[in-house]
């Protein structure tokens, strides 16, 4: 999947993939740039709750992370520029959260989708990486005839003190996603798309 995207740099073509075990190394280097990234590994919506989860090791989170990809859950996208990963954004299906759905009392739904986390490394932010990725992902998850996206961006005073892995709101309003109710500092923001 292509996505041409505006930011602070002018326009920028990158290129969007489905995660799967062919891009497995390329998620791993992503990861390993950052210290937060390298130490969450993006499994911070795998595990039970979230008391004890700072407690957890980097080597801990990788572990689930290798676990989670040995079963064959291939949970999001990556993005590239130029044949370099640039970005990944967590995408799967929601009950496959249980911890986002409890923390939203939110009943089963097999088929909702849940769009929970975005890492674009600080080089690379302001190029559009975060809009040309979930354009991208709104279109796969719509032609693979996924009815309705679920989005849970923080709170604005969150944001304020940095926590804005979730995605920002604007982000997800400025692309159709309207907002359902909020839990703590997280608000549920929802799309329905038309499938095919």
């Amino acid at each position: 999947m292509g996505d041409v995207s505006e930011g602070d740099h002018g326009i920028v073509e990158f290129e969007i993939l489905r995660f799967g075990p062919d891009l497995e190394a390329d998620f791993q280097r992503l990861m390993d740039g950052d210290e937060g990234c390298s130490w969450c590994r993006c499994v911070a919506w795998w595990v039970p709750g979230w008391e004890g989860f700072g407690d957890r090791s980097a080597a801990d989170n990788r572990q689930l992370r290798e676990e989670l990809l040995a079963r064959g859950e291939y949970d999001g996208y990556l993005a590239f520029r130029e044949d370099e990963c640039v970005g990944w954004c967590q995408v799967g299906p929601r009950d496959r959260f249980p911890k986002l759905a409890q923390e939203h009392e939110l009943a089963p739904d097999p088929d909702s989708f849940a769009i929970t986390c975005f890492y674009v490394p600080e080089s690379e932010r302001r190029r559009g990486v975060a809009r040309a990725m979930l354009r991208a992902v709104l279109a796969d998850l719509d032609a693979r005839s996924v009815k309705r996206v679920e989005a849970f961006p923080r709170s604005e005073d969150a944001l304020q003190s940095g926590e804005q892995w979730t995605g920002p709101r604007s982000l997800f309003a400025q692309n159709g996603f309207s907002e359902q109710g909020a839990a703590g500092r997280r608000i549920l923001m929802v799309r329905e798309l038309p499938g095919r």
